[in-house]
């Protein structure tokens, strides 16, 4: 029996919608370029989960760690009663900022797109924390951000982990800011992980492990469009690769193909061209400089109220308010 609020802010069809929406413009331009959402499901999420715990893929442990040593002195900074978390999947590390705030009362607020990775993630929390109050929210916040109305007054913790912001390229990432920005009270508080840029090397590595899981992920999304848009790409005719993109400062992750080959998507219509040795980007992922992500923070109205890094591997948490 559920006990937790679940609200779905989203119509049947947005996942169909969007997928055709971004498929249908992305591999009709030059270069072809698609959004990174698609890897995403049941396969592609274990996928991305074995990625997490790759030697050459620190971000994870990094953060992990991070929220470790300081989730207390968050809890302290803040005094927030409500977490809200954007993206939230399994709620894993959330755990430890729910634990340091103190579970019993404490409303948290997971946000994610995925309902299954809401109801199983929400389940498990109320088992752990039976004092909690937990309302799970579907809703595409990257599309639209509205913070849900909680019932008790005082500060709210926005939390936004993984570096997800990456995913953002600039223009993007300044508006999602702003309405960050624009969505928060001056007693709330906003915590935001992000990944620092490293060597070329480690971070080239850290999209193509050694392992081939990576290249793996990369290619299932053939797979998806495949069965959601009854398309005929034959995985092995691609290649996976990463490229540092030192210009805008991300690193993409491209297919490349290793033939001259047409591929029809039939629920688009679409008869797709790809040239030997085309790449298509199928992710961009920012990394940032600490001072240069500061930055772009106060330009969009939010003030850093402390930083915490680590530098062995190349990872930062910063808590900021409006200024």
């Amino acid at each position: 029996m559920r006990t937790y609020e679940y609200t779905n802010t989203l119509d049947a069809e947005h996942y169909a919608r969007a997928l055709r929406a971004d498929i249908s413009d992305g591999l009709t331009r030059t270069p072809k370029s698609t959004a990174p959402t698609w890897f995403y499901d049941a396969r592609g999420s274990e996928l991305f989960e074995e990625i997490t715990q790759l030697r050459e893929y620190p971000v994870w442990r990094a953060e992990l760690g991070l929220l470790q040593r300081h989730a207390q002195d968050i809890a302290l900074r803040t005094g927030a009663r409500s977490l809200i978390e954007l993206g939230s999947g399994s709620s894993t590390k959330s755990k430890l900022i729910i634990e340091a705030l103190g579970p019993s009362g404490l409303h948290y607020v997971p946000v994610d797109v995925s309902a299954d990775a809401l109801h199983q993630a929400s389940s498990q929390l109320v088992q752990d924390y039976p004092g909690i109050r937990l309302h799970a929210l579907r809703a595409d916040f990257t599309a639209s951000l509205v913070l849900p109305t909680l019932p008790e007054d005082g500060p709210r913790l926005i939390a936004f982990l993984g570096s997800t912001l990456g995913n953002f390229q600039r223009p993007a990432r300044g508006t999602f800011l702003r309405g960050l920005r624009d969505s928060i009270r001056p007693e709330d508080f906003l915590l935001i992980g992000a990944d620092l840029v490293k060597t070329e090397e480690e971070m080239t590595a850290a999209y193509d492990d050694a392992q081939g899981v990576t290249a793996e992920f990369d290619k299932h999304l053939l797979h998806v469009l495949n069965r959601e848009l009854d398309a005929d790409f034959a995985p092995d005719a691609f290649d996976h690769v990463s490229v540092w993109n030192g210009t805008e400062c991300h690193i993409e992750m491209r297919l490349r193909s290793r033939v001259e080959q047409r591929v029809k998507i039939r629920a688009l219509g679409l008869d797709v061209p790809f040239g030997r040795g085309e790449e298509w980007i199928t992710e961009r992922s920012a990394k940032f400089t600490a001072d240069g992500l500061q930055a772009e923070m106060a330009d969009a109205g939010l003030c850093t109220t402390q930083l915490w890094a680590d530098p062995h591997a190349g990872f930062a948490m910063i808590l900021a308010n409006a200024c």
